[in-house]
């Protein structure tokens, strides 16, 4: 019960008292089953979607990328991947936690999955981006069209398969022996490069974005590495710092914008302050008037899919905690005002006629030519608000399953909606469902699937960073 239910329920018991046990005023009655109706349709939408995780899930245990559901019955890919893992992991935690499945159950499906994930190929102690799921072999050409893939070891991908193991681990003691085995290996000093003040642009003391490994010594690098903060991409860097294997001193090597000068979407405002000895340009955006922390693209899922995971908000809401807030209603006011759609919400996800393709708001990412929302709403966008904005957010959604018929009982959401066409997407990705499966847990459940990123390393060495973040806002 949120605080003012609370509060009309104390006041309304403390009225009936008085007045010798007369009934509450249906007025008085009013929020409390709108909480408990709002309740009650988060644990049927949080149902649907973990239906579509068990109907991803293979024989092996593992996760596919996708099910296509427009037929009589759900087509899966064959290929997944190490976020695609990851995500079927903490479904499967929260079910439990939920009370969808028994702990019985839970620990069967995490321990045929926990075993696929064992047999899997793996260099330098992490795993690579496509596999078959339903046979664990690696994959060296795409499945749909036979085009050749590169092995590759992707540093995002290997955080949230990483994230799901250690929240299968907290949830299932018996499990946590062979975990701690497989991540004993996963070193995530592997992806980065020491920062070199003589040379900073070649020594960023940063994480690349992942490597090749086919080539002699390390493999070879991406060109790039993963400079921007507000990106989900941090979430390797918190795992890496939680556990010791990076220096905390990278966090402040990350880029709030990039630096006044440099080619970006807009001028950035801003300071230099020097905090642990380190040197940061704590930049920000301005958008309608609004103060914030541009992600890179633009899109829903950079700025909030980490802390579904990691209480950001609640170790730093002055900082964190206020540019969540403002992100999400420039998503709003965007989808409402700028644009007039009538629907808001926009990240990366299938494109409702076919493929795959990044939405976002282009004015709230760094990228010159960042994310467009090109009319298409994504519903895992409005469950990540949730934290920010859960009456818009709900409404939202409802507004999007009236106007377009976007929910479907057995698998919950599609994965996006053209709005300006109506065309619905033919398929859910188990990424955005698994961020709606987190969402709906934390919503119903606050802190369900926290519990390893507030303890330990997260609190003794993340905690005090966010701590100190003082975002220009």
């Amino acid at each position: 019960m949120n605080r003012r239910s609370f509060l009309t329920a104390a006041t309304a018991t403390a009225g009936a008292a008085a007045l010798a046990g007369a009934a509450p005023s249906p007025a008085a009655a009013a929020p409390a089953r709108r909480h408990d109706d709002e309740q009650r349709l988060a644990r049927a939408w949080f149902a649907a979607t973990y239906r579509s995780m068990e109907a991803m899930t293979t024989e092996l245990g593992l996760a596919t990328d996708k099910i296509d559901v427009s037929g009589a019955a759900p087509v899966p890919s064959a290929q997944t991947s190490p976020t695609n893992i990851g995500c079927g992991l903490w479904s499967t935690v929260a079910a439990a936690g939920l009370g969808i499945l028994s702990e019985s159950a839970m620990h069967r499906r995490l321990q045929r999955a926990v075993a696929a994930v064992e047999r899997l190929e793996r260099a330098h102690g992490f795993w690579f981006n496509w596999y078959d799921a339903h046979d664990g072999s690696l994959l060296t050409s795409w499945p749909e069209t036979g085009d050749p893939i590169r092995p590759f070891l992707s540093t995002v991908d290997n955080a949230w398969l990483v994230t799901g193991l250690r929240i299968a681990a907290d949830a299932d003691p018996a499990l946590r022996p062979r975990i701690g085995a497989l991540l004993a290996d996963a070193d995530w000093s592997y992806y980065y490069t020491p920062y070199d003040p003589a040379d900073p642009v070649a020594g960023p003391g940063q994480l690349r974005g992942g490597y090749w490994p086919d080539k002699p010594g390390r493999g070879e690098p991406t060109g790039h590495h993963y400079g921007a903060l507000n990106t989900e991409p941090r979430m390797a860097s918190y795992l890496g710092i939680a556990d010791g294997s990076l220096p905390s001193a990278h966090y402040w090597h990350l880029l709030r914008t990039l630096l006044p000068g440099m080619g970006q979407e807009q001028e950035p405002g801003g300071r230099y302050v020097t905090v642990d000895g380190v040197r940061v340009w704590e930049g920000h955006y301005t958008y309608r008037g609004r103060k914030l922390v541009p992600t890179w693209g633009g899109s829903m899922f950079e700025a909030l899919m980490v802390p579904l995971f990691v209480p950001e908000s609640t170790w730093s809401p002055r900082s964190w905690g206020t540019t969540h807030r403002r992100y999400v209603r420039s998503q709003i006011e965007h989808g409402l005002d700028e644009e007039e759609y009538g629907f808001w919400g926009f990240s990366p996800a299938s494109v409702p006629s076919g493929g795959y393709r990044e939405y976002g708001v282009d004015a709230i990412g760094m990228q010159e030519d960042g994310y467009h929302s090109l009319g298409t709403v994504t519903p895992h966008a409005s469950f990540l608000a949730l934290p920010q904005a859960p009456a818009e957010a709900l409404a939202n959604l409802r507004a999007l399953d009236r106007a377009f018929g976007a929910y479907d009982d057995r698998y919950g959401f599609r994965d996006s909606v053209d709005v300006t066409t109506g065309r619905v997407s033919d398929v859910v990705l188990a990424l955005d469902q698994g961020m709606i499966v987190a969402a709906l847990a934390q919503h119903l459940r606050p802190g369900l699937l926290q519990t390893p990123f507030r303890t330990g390393g997260f609190a003794a060495r993340v905690r005090p960073l966010l701590a100190r973040e003082r975002f220009s806002i």
